[in-house]
């Protein structure tokens, strides 16, 4: 195996022997192959596109296979090859479409696969990520791959709630079979770029899924100690298991709590009318085994962030969507029409003791795009009066790696002029610090889940056109951006595509990105990493 697609990949280069995230070889080749294996689709899905007869079908199924294997989603490798075989029979329906088959291309071959697994895993060999020799032209194929990775992940959200876009899944598959062609730089970086053009568009076609079935998110107080009743923990960024489970748990004596990504669910206008929504537990994704454990309830996957299981709490934790792991509990999809099955989740939770306290308070988030343009007079006024001097935008994904205490200590050391615009789990590192507010706006605005760094970009352009400025970039705003997994590329890739530059990009920059394009984001957007925390901190209150 060979995988540096996440932040804590081994020594920056790569994991070759089993991945820090916990896959092992055997999953991690199974993953290659499936992109491969998508690659041939897409090819097909382009001929019958150009001949007008492609089902969007074709397009959502590749946009939940490539979110599978989104780092910490999918562990079975039943489920990959499932999808490794449901890709090859979708391929070949579109094979039976086309006027003419490609001929001489490897990605067409029926031949080439067979139903024993062990032939899988010897074919899995040949088509991973060093199949590509050379450095720069692997460095931005998977980049590419990278961030269309994330952009399914945001395009199968807005999907479960009946929101999708034909264009946005053809380029998907243009995108993969475009890795399959010689391009030259210049394309390669093109593509690249129209990747960070469809990652805005997805983000914006899933704020629009989540606030028009749920609400514009509200400034709200989170709890962050427990009841006395049993509890479900409800894990992930699916706000649409998170209804149903609110309403099947409603009047059972079963309080629900959130956890991780989850927390901003607490901020819809649609969740609050549950009196039995009873607030946040815990923190980050990489806490999940202490706070799993300590719990005491079942706790429900919805999405990526899972980690290796510990036996203390594998009786109680359950899978659904995209979300694997071998030996846990999966909850079924929905048929059309039709809702989640979670009797059997609120059955154990009713035999459970409630959840040890861990800590007591409160948390504030709620800050969309909406909330904080409602605001925008008050903004405006503070930051023409000199109150807020700066505003600094640290969102995206927290990790192990210790390096992260950095984020903290950024926080820490800003000055009290200063504002913090977060959206992804980066807000673990800092929400709990008493950071005061400055005239009754909070200096930490908590948009909410990874993919809400659309609000975060659709404040700063509003933002631009209040103060009447030609360029996004000379706005009091400094980027420094924590990133851990494909999701984080699509939102780096949606922001360069806004034209956002200076970016500072850590703990860590990308194992991925080679030498070669990493020359061409400094010189294009001035990306840069971080160095430490009194130099950055001087520097981004300079506007350097």
């Amino acid at each position: 195996m060979f995988c540096f697609q996440c932040q804590e990949t081994v020594k920056n280069e790569g994991c070759g022997i089993k991945g820090v995230c916990g896959k092992n070889e055997e999953t991690a080749n199974l993953q290659d192959l499936l992109i491969y294996v998508l690659k041939g689709l897409a090819i097909h899905a382009e001929k019958a596109r150009q001949a007008g007869t492609l089902d969007n079908k074709y397009g959502r199924f590749t946009a939940e296979a490539l979110f599978a294997t989104i780092t910490n989603a999918n562990f079975d490798k039943d489920r990959i090859i499932a999808l490794i075989r449901e890709a090859l029979k979708l391929r070949d329906e579109l094979k039976k479409q086309s006027a003419a088959d490609i001929k001489g291309n490897l990605h067409d071959s029926a031949s080439w696969f067979a139903d024993d697994v062990a032939e899988f895993n010897k074919k899995a060999a040949g088509v991973g990520i060093l199949s590509t020799e050379n450095m720069d032209v692997r460095s931005l194929r998977m980049l590419l791959i990278y961030g269309i990775k994330g952009i399914s992940a945001y395009a199968e959200h807005a999907a479960v709630l009946g929101f999708e876009d034909d264009k946005i899944y053809n380029f998907l598959m243009e995108a993969l079979s475009s890795t399959t062609r010689d391009l030259n730089v210049d394309e390669m970086v093109a593509m690249v770029m129209r990747a960070g053009e469809h990652a805005v568009k997805t983000m914006a076609l899933l704020d629009k899924a989540n606030t028009s079935t749920y609400g514009n998110p509200e400034i709200s107080r989170v709890n962050i100690g427990v009841r006395s009743n049993p509890g479900i923990l409800i894990s992930g960024h699916d706000l649409k298991d998170m209804e149903e489970l609110l309403q099947q748990t409603d009047g059972t004596g079963v309080d629900v709590y959130t956890h991780g990504e989850m927390l901003p669910a607490n901020s819809y206008p649609a969740f609050k009318k549950y009196s039995h929504f009873a607030g946040n537990y815990g923190s980050s994704w990489w806490k999940q085994n202490e706070e799993f454990e300590s719990f005491n309830g079942p706790i429900l996957m919805t999405t990526n962030c899972i980690i290796p299981v510990k036996d203390s709490y594998r009786d109680k934790i359950f899978t659904t969507g995209v979300v694997g792991y071998p030996g846990l509990r999966h909850i079924p999809p929905r048929k059309k029409g039709g809702v989640k099955d979670f009797s059997d989740i609120i059955a154990l939770a009713k035999k459970c003791a409630p959840p040890k306290e861990i800590e007591k308070g409160e948390l504030v988030t709620g800050f969309g795009h909406n909330q904080v343009l409602a605001l925008a007079d008050k903004v405006v006024d503070a930051v023409k009066s000199g109150a807020i001097k700066r505003f600094i935008v640290m969102a995206g994904c927290d990790g192990r790696h210790k390096t992260r205490s950095y984020y903290t200590d950024v926080a820490q050391a800003l000055p009290q002029d200063t504002v913090i615009l977060t959206a992804g789990c980066a807000k673990y590192r800092y929400n709990k610090l008493a950071l005061g507010d400055i005239g009754g706006i909070p200096r930490v605005l908590d948009a909410g889940q990874c993919n809400d760094c659309y609000s975060l970009a659709v404040i700063a352009l509003k933002l631009k056109e209040v103060f009447g400025l030609k360029d996004i970039n000379e706005l009091p705003i400094s980027f420094d951006i924590a990133w851990y997994e494909q999701k984080a590329v699509a939102v780096l890739l949606a922001l360069l595509f806004l034209g956002i530059k200076g970016i500072r990009l850590g703990p860590t920059l990308p194992a991925f990105v080679s030498p070669g394009v990493l020359n061409v984001l400094v010189k294009n957007f001035n990306i840069k990493p971080i160095v430490d925390v009194k130099t950055d901190v001087e520097a981004m209150i300079q506007g350097q």
